[in-house]
């Protein structure tokens, strides 16, 4: 398996934590891209009018998925499927 530089971990990271802020407005299918401070594209998300969303790297590949289900609770996958992680909103959206 091959591991990503620290750098990739954070624009993953960063891609997750935009991707749940996307996550709380009305679903809608809709892409972002993301730059740096320098203007380079880093990464892109999509999200489907089902609100699942797919995280890419700048080079096109996918390096996450979320999902979130009717209870608010959006669960992070990896490229290969796998669960990474999870997060619920509390009642009240806050």
């Amino acid at each position: 398996m091959k591991t990503l530089p620290p750098v990739d971990w954070i624009v993953i990271a960063a891609l997750a934590l935009a991707t749940m802020t996307l996550m709380t407005v009305a679903a809608s299918a809709q892409q972002r891209t993301f730059y740096d401070n320098a203007g380079r594209n880093v990464g892109s998300a999509s999200t489907d009018s089902n609100g699942s969303t797919t995280l890419r790297d700048n080079m096109g590949r996918t390096t996450g998925r979320t999902a979130t289900d009717s209870q608010g609770t959006t669960t992070f996958y990896d490229a290969a499927g796998r669960v990474t992680g999870r997060s619920t909103v509390p009642s009240g959206g806050r």
